[in-house]
């Protein structure tokens, strides 16, 4: 998984490990336990929005809260995500999103985008 040396050590001292060292933070088992946790904190934050967590994870939890902020109204999760002002978030949003909708229908029968993603609110 993908962090931030700052954002790597946050995590790490948020889950008891300390400060850790580059090496540590490459280490295939300490980095999944890493991300995993701060994608985990960063769900939490949103409340269980896998549009926000996942815009979150890539350009950082205060992007996307800023963006839902200046909702007028709710959305639903597809749209607020193609008005991602970020190239690379809106893309990865959409990409990570529509992977874990094709997991799920392997691992829990079809579903829609739509559905999977909901709506968010101001």
């Amino acid at each position: 998984m993908q962090l931030m040396p700052g954002t790597a050590q946050l995590v790490a001292k948020k889950i008891g490990l300390g400060p850790i060292s580059r090496e540590q933070m490459n280490d295939i088992n300490t980095n999944i336990l890493l991300g995993t946790n701060y994608l985990s904190m960063i769900y939490n934050q949103f409340d269980g929005s896998a549009v926000l967590a996942t815009a979150g994870y890539n350009a950082g939890p205060g992007r996307p809260r800023n963006w839902r902020q200046s909702l007028q109204h709710p959305v639903e999760g597809a749209i607020f995500a193609e008005a991602i002002p970020f190239q690379e978030t809106r893309d990865y949003v959409k990409n990570v999103l529509s992977n874990t909708v094709y997991y799920a229908a392997l691992f829990e029968g079809p579903q829609s985008l739509k559905a999977r993603l909901g709506y968010l609110a101001p």
